[in-house]
């Protein structure tokens, strides 16, 4: 059996249900036969339900399901409902799952390019820098060639949501030079975990649920996750008093939309547009709920919970950087990557010109009117 010509089960189910409205058209009044129930999408993600980001999923579905007047609605699973949170992409190919929201990076042990697709080196690019190259800059080209040709996968993906930087993470004692990080043993994903190794931690890649309970074993003395409120939700307080907010490791991620190929291919093509540009929309709104709910969550962990928020320090910011120098090399020894980074560093050397050129000093003004709350 070809890939074309894989078993899809919801082909199958609208195929079928569509020759019997057929079948019964030629018995029914034609009132009857528009009575048909709305395609269900069975989507998973990589999240639990108590993680904000399975709410922004939540938030695509109900967009996908308003602006398909009803007649699309997507079931929304959370992470272990069908596969494990590193497993979704596996299941989409399968035909297992018709959908995920993921990030690349939880597929890197397939591929290491899986990386470059939201925690690559850090060029200078923002996380928006990066999500503009993959839609104008060539990313989205690349990506495909990756996932359909070199990996020879049945899926088809879309990014959405520029994240902010990921903080350093949580540790118990305070951190200020990178002599405070040897020996650490760290949990962060992809090839942060490749980063951190060169400055000399003693990495764990973990799902986020697995995090606390780690970290409560001394299976890990340190970690990061993403944000303030999936680091909340899961409880990092409890285990951590010192929060650094600043890092290079995973600055410029974004949420992956993963598809059925064969699943998509088969829709009708408002649906397929349907699915294909409420990615954009959800992004937007996600961006909206992520700085109310992140800022408002730090807060809380700063005034309620005893956190000491810190920025990394510029010691460990520099010694970051001096170690994607010394990855980047590795990583370019594999074309298909080294033509990946040429694309991602003609964009940011272009892109963010433009960009710091033209933005005028943000924290120049906040500190005007917020006089010491940041050290600029």
């Amino acid at each position: 059996m070809t890939k074309n010509q894989k078993f899809n089960r919801r082909s199958f189910l609208t195929k079928s249900a569509l020759a019997g409205g057929v079948a019964t058209g030629s018995v029914l009044a034609a009132p009857a036969v528009l009575a048909q129930a709305p395609l269900v999408v069975k989507m998973q993600t990589s999240w639990n339900d108590a993680n904000i980001w399975q709410e922004f999923a939540r938030d695509y579905a109900t967009r996908v399901e308003e602006m398909s007047g009803g007649r699309m609605k997507i079931d929304v699973l959370p992470a272990g409902a069908v596969v494990g949170a590193f497993q979704v992409l596996d299941a989409v190919n399968d035909g297992l799952i018709d959908a995920a929201h993921s990030v690349p990076v939880y597929w890197y042990g397939k591929n290491k390019a899986a990386s470059l697709f939201g925690t690559g080196p850090v060029f200078g690019g923002s996380a928006t820098t990066m999500l503009s190259w993959f839609y104008a800059g060539g990313g989205q080209e690349l990506y495909d060639e990756l996932t359909q040709e070199i990996m020879g996968l049945d899926v088809v993906g879309r990014l959405g949501f520029p994240m902010f930087a990921q903080p350093f993470g949580w540790f118990k004692g305070e951190v200020n030079t990178v002599a405070d990080l040897q020996g650490l043993k760290y949990r962060t994903v992809g090839l942060a975990a490749d980063l951190m190794s060169k400055m000399g931690m003693s990495v764990a890649q973990l799902p986020g649920g697995e995090i606390v309970p780690a970290m409560e074993r001394g299976v890990i003395d340190a970690f990061e996750f993403n944000n303030p409120s999936s680091d909340k939700d899961f409880g990092a307080q409890d285990v951590a008093k010192n929060y650094y907010l600043s890092s290079y490791h995973q600055a410029s991620e974004s949420f992956e939309f993963l598809f059925s190929r064969t699943f998509l291919e088969d829709l009708d093509p408002d649906f397929q547009a349907i699915l294909k540009y409420g990615v954009e929309a959800a992004s937007t709104a996600n961006t909206a709920k992520a700085m109310d709910r992140y800022s408002a969550d730090l807060q809380w962990l700063q005034n309620d919970a005893g956190v000491t928020i810190h920025r990394t320090s510029k010691e460990i910011l520099d010694a970051e950087l001096k170690a994607w120098d010394e990855l980047i090399p590795e990583l370019e020894t594999d074309p298909f990557m080294k033509k990946t980074l040429d694309s991602q560093r003609a964009w940011v050397e272009r892109v963010s010109y433009y960009e710091l050129m033209n933005s005028p000093d943000y924290g120049l003004a906040y500190d005007h009117y917020f006089p010491g709350k940041v050290k600029l």
